[in-house]
């Protein structure tokens, strides 16, 4: 086994703790904190399959602002006094089922699939060797001679100025 090996293993095992501790805490600002974790493992994961600049994204977005963004949600709602905070719900039979159906079909497509069990030497070589992928990303958002994506680039970003000046709206107090 080698290193990449041993650490993909790794954090896949902490990645899969953490989100069973996610829906199974009972407070629910420890599960909110556990969802860090499993969001910073996916992270791990990216940087391990070589998309790095997915991995910084992830960092970013998820296990910051979405975080924040939940825990802001959870201090608005007014739970305080109540130690259980996340109920288990009664239906936990029926998800339970359902997720071991789903992780069952993943686990058999992963392995009688052709492009799964290849070696994987085929999509290995995309982009040249004296260049990486977010430099490729920053070509193809930005590059006069190809299709530019900045108007697409610049709507998100548009979006996103909305969806922080509402917040800011909401969260104020009157």
């Amino acid at each position: 086994m080698d290193l990449a090996t041993l650490i993909f293993w790794i954090i896949a095992v902490i990645l899969v703790g953490s989100a069973l501790m996610v829906v199974s805490l009972r407070n629910i600002v420890h599960s909110a904190i556990a969802l860090v974790l499993v969001f910073a493992m996916a992270a791990g994961i990216y940087v391990l399959l070589n998309a790095e600049f997915i991995a910084i994204v992830q960092i970013l977005i998820y296990a910051g602002a979405v975080t924040i963004l939940i825990l802001f949600a959870l201090m608005l709602t007014r739970i305080g006094g109540e130690t259980i905070t996340n109920p288990t719900n009664r239906q936990w039979v029926a998800a339970m089922i359902i997720a071991v159906l789903v992780g069952a079909s993943i686990v058999y497509a992963a392995t009688t699939s052709r492009l799964a069990i290849s070696n994987g030497s085929q999509g290995a070589s995309q982009l040249p060797a004296n260049i990486n992928n977010v430099v490729r990303i920053g070509q193809l958002l930005y590059s006069p001679t190809s299709y530019s994506y900045v108007l697409p680039f610049e709507i998100a970003s548009l979006v996103l100025l909305v969806a922080i000046v509402g917040a800011i709206v909401i969260g104020r107090e009157d």
